[in-house]
């Protein structure tokens, strides 16, 4: 049987409402499961794959800094300059068709620092 003292000595409270079970704060206030931003070089590195993807070419850009909500606000805005069809996940952009070129114009325009990668 556990002591009160071991469990951190709160019983029960409804001061802060409900708490997080892991570090013992409100919910409100936990950033237990908050993702971290990856960190990055700030470069932003676009290459054209097709590899596993039917030989249809794909504009890729990896290495964007950003909260998961800024990343998808940017790809749509490449998306919607290329106009074309792409998508973002796990923190790279992926936009449908050959754009390498449109893509490195529109994220200089927006002020990053810009590498072409690959051939």
């Amino acid at each position: 049987m556990k002591s009160r003292a071991s469990s951190g000595g709160l019983v029960y409270s409804t001061d802060a409402g409900r708490m997080c079970p892991d570090c013992r704060q409100s919910v409100a206030a936990c950033r237990c499961g908050v993702p971290a931003v990856p960190k990055g070089d700030g470069v932003l590195r676009v290459s054209r794959e097709t590899k596993g993807r039917g030989g249809k070419a794909v504009t890729v850009v990896k290495g964007a800094a950003l909260e998961a909500v800024a990343l998808a606000a940017l790809g749509k805005q490449l998306r919607t300059a290329c106009g074309s069809g792409g998508t973002v996940k796990d923190g790279v952009i992926e936009v449908q068709g050959d754009h390498v070129e449109r893509v490195i114009e529109a994220l200089k325009a927006q002020g990053h620092t810009v590498k072409r990668a690959g051939g």
